[in-house]
């Protein structure tokens, strides 16, 4: 895993990995010195099936201090704090370490700018599709979430599929330059003007 992390901050596309295998290679890296931004995180997948897990989450959510509630614990219905807690639990979160890892971690729901015009990598030790079975269960954490009380999945599905919409035209857009670049550096191929420009030009590191 480690050989896929560079310097600067690495943007990951959380669609279709497990939370705890995600978040363990995630804490690792951000003990390590990375900087790390994890986008569409209610795209997340949690094995096992979906109405077991919610009860287990309901069961979770009703633990509090009975004489005190607002004192906590307190518990987090959005995709991306429930990430958050997940790869806090991995990390000595309370040490001078542990505090620095955490700054350098970001989550989103969706991709927002800037993360929606960077390169997004994957985990593949990570993803649903290559860990587990095909016969196994899986459950969606934006619809998890959702029906524990988080009330914007909507307004996030609805600007991500804006998003996807400028994503495809800008693709359509770098298409047809690519096309048209082709198309002259094919009718000048046999020019010996423009080779000879181009000798010159490669001297230079163009």
């Amino acid at each position: 895993n480690c050989e896929m992390f560079t310097n600067g901050t690495v943007v990951v596309d959380c669609r279709g990995h497990l939370l705890g295998r995600l978040a363990s290679i995630i804490a690792k890296q951000l003990l390590n010195g990375q900087e790390v931004a994890l986008v569409r995180t209610e795209e997340i997948e949690i094995s096992g099936k979906f109405i077991r897990n919610k009860y287990l989450y309901l069961s979770a959510f009703n633990k509090r201090m009975n004489t005190k509630p607002s004192k906590g614990p307190f518990h987090f219905r959005a995709p991306s704090r429930i990430v958050y807690k997940t790869i806090r639990g991995m990390v000595p979160h309370k040490t001078a370490r542990g505090k620095a890892a955490m700054e350098r971690l970001k989550v989103f729901e969706g991709v927002p700018p800037p993360y929606d015009k960077t390169k997004r990598m994957v985990i593949p030790d990570a993803l649903a599709v290559t860990r587990l079975h095909p016969d196994r269960h899986t459950s969606n954490l934006g619809r998890l979430s959702s029906e524990l009380g988080w009330k914007h999945w909507d307004i996030v599905k609805e600007l991500e599929n804006k998003r996807r919409e400028k994503s495809a035209a800008y693709f359509e857009k770098a298409k047809a330059l690519q096309a048209m670049r082709r198309k002259a550096a094919a009718s000048v191929a046999g020019n010996s003007a423009v080779a000879k420009a181009q000798t010159v030009l490669s001297q230079f590191g163009y």
